[in-house]
């Protein structure tokens, strides 16, 4: 059996590479309380063909997810105006199908989850209220109730529309677990916390503890870290422009490389910028045009991290909200919200170039993908 390990020295991850060929696709949506929310495909990584399994209602707004290590359980924001919340489901280890465990409030419509690598934490950020929370995770997979929240502050930023306030858009744990990193659209900034699993609390030096400061006005949105080596990219939704970041780990701090456009200098009309993946191999990055309507992609240069454009790409449809790569690097699926339908690209290997199949799926306001191994191959 050839095997494939990641590289993360804390969430460790082995699989038999067959699992690779059929991987599960989880898709989030937003949908109503009463209707199907949750959406489980099969990707044949040799056509790109999707084959759907299961669905599964998942209360508001199911829209981003975050599975733990072992991919038994999947974690999905509810993104209610009100409060939110933040709901648990088991995933069944032969078909991939999901039960709902229990759900806790997030308290300040919640945009973005995330998982500590040692499955004792999630982690939401909370757009509505600028905020951040920590759940812990019981035995069985169930959510106890937010073991800390934090509160984002500040004035408001260049764009009065956008930046009246603070608005974490997104969290995540650094490789080595010992830094929670907040992206705060509203504020132009990324936060520091350092992980206290024992406590469940999420800390810091200063408040807020910045690890990187943004542009005025730039917005930033995501963030994805090299796979191999200490960089990082960000990507800004209100200036349409993707940043190259070194990535001091000791510290949790960023220092700026490069930054450079997502869209063609001609083009004038409205762009917001989402989400940001990079290919397994880490030789190609990839960034979603909302209203241009188009996926970027880069290369990167391997001893420097910067990046060099390579294309732009229809995505198909209208507003690609998020876009997933598969485990294998081999396609690219990107999820048009406003056209309610998923592509299915395949990826070159050795120039990053994206050429679209001839298999697409109808989801409802798709939002979020991801994959995980197919669990008939895994066992």
């Amino acid at each position: 059996m050839e095997t494939i390990a990641n590289d993360n020295p804390v969430r460790k991850e082995v699989y038999d590479k067959s699992s690779f060929l059929h991987p599960l696709v989880y898709i989030g949506t937003y949908a109503m309380p009463d209707a199907d929310g949750i959406f489980v495909y099969r990707l044949n990584t040799e056509s790109g063909e999707l084959t759907k399994i299961h669905s599964v209602k998942g209360g508001e707004n199911p829209s981003y997810l975050a599975f733990d290590s072992h991919h038994k359980y999947l974690y999905a924001v509810n993104e209610e105006d009100a409060e939110g919340h933040v709901t648990a489901f088991e995933v069944n280890q032969e078909n991939g199908d999901l039960t709902r465990l229990n759900s806790q409030v997030s308290a300040g419509w919640p945009c973005h989850i995330s998982v500590d690598h040692t499955n004792q934490l999630v982690l939401t950020a909370n757009y509505g209220a600028g905020s951040i929370n920590a759940f812990p995770i019981l035995e069985g997979g169930q959510l106890g109730p937010a073991s800390d929240f934090v509160q984002h502050k500040g004035a408001s930023g260049v764009n009065k529309e956008r930046q009246e306030g603070p608005h974490a858009h997104f969290i995540l744990p650094d490789v080595k677990n010992k830094f929670a990193h907040v992206i705060d659209l509203g504020l132009d900034k990324v936060i520091r916390y350092g992980l206290d699993l024992k406590n469940g609390k999420l800390t810091s030096r200063d408040h807020p503890d910045v690890s990187f400061v943004c542009q005025p006005g730039s917005g930033p949105r995501h963030l994805v870290f090299h796979p191999f080596k200490e960089f990082a990219y960000l990507i800004h939704e209100l200036s349409s422009t993707m940043s190259v970041l070194e990535y001091d780990s000791e510290n949790g701090l960023f220092t700026e490389i490069q930054t450079i456009p997502t869209i063609p200098s001609d083009f004038t009309s409205n762009n917001q910028c989402s989400a940001v993946h990079i290919s397994p191999n880490g030789k190609f990055l990839y960034g979603s045009n909302r209203g241009h309507d188009t996926l970027v992609v880069y290369e990167v240069e391997e001893d420097t991290g910067k990046l060099k454009f390579v294309e732009h790409v229809s995505t198909g449809g209208k507003w690609p909200r998020d876009f997933g790569i598969d485990l294998t690097g081999n396609f690219l699926l990107a999820a048009n919200q406003h056209t309610h339908n998923i592509l299915v690209f395949k990826i070159d290997h050795q120039t990053g170039r994206l050429t679209p199949t001839q298999h697409e799926i109808k989801v409802p306001a798709p939002v979020c993908i991801k994959f995980i191994p197919d669990f008939k191959e895994k066992n």
